[in-house]
């Protein structure tokens, strides 16, 4: 079972990335799936997530608006899109699964400890 996350990379202030989460050994219709990040010296934080059907998304108050969750469970993917980025995003960023859960389970939950397999984390860096 495996989380391979990419994407990530050095932006300018107000610039955007798209980060990617390839999962293998586990069909992402089955897990909520998530991204959390942690910057230097701070605890890791949700900042996004998908329920099992991809029609509920939950977002930190931080990116609402500004970043994108999106899944797409034939190609068990799932992706962050990222806009109008600023210096409080740099972070490395993971991809999560939570899961199995039952099927039409629409919850998403942001407690990093619901969340039982996780990728390898991507460096984010955005530059003022």
């Amino acid at each position: 079972v495996q989380l391979q996350a990419s994407g990530g990379g050095l932006v300018q202030a107000g610039g955007s990335l798209k980060l990617s989460c390839a999962a293998s050994g586990l069909t992402t219709s089955a897990y909520t799936m998530a991204w959390f990040r942690q910057a230097l010296g701070k605890e890791r934080e949700f900042v996004a997530g998908s329920s099992l059907s991809g029609r509920s998304t939950s977002y930190a108050n931080s990116v609402k608006g500004r970043f994108t969750i999106s899944r797409d469970n034939a190609r068990n993917t799932v992706s962050l899109q990222m806009n109008s980025l600023t210096s409080e995003d740099t972070a490395v960023y993971y991809c999560a699964a939570g899961g199995p859960r039952p099927m039409r389970f629409e919850g998403i939950s942001t407690d990093r400890t619901q969340y039982n397999v996780w990728g390898q984390g991507t460096q984010v860096t955005v530059s003022s």
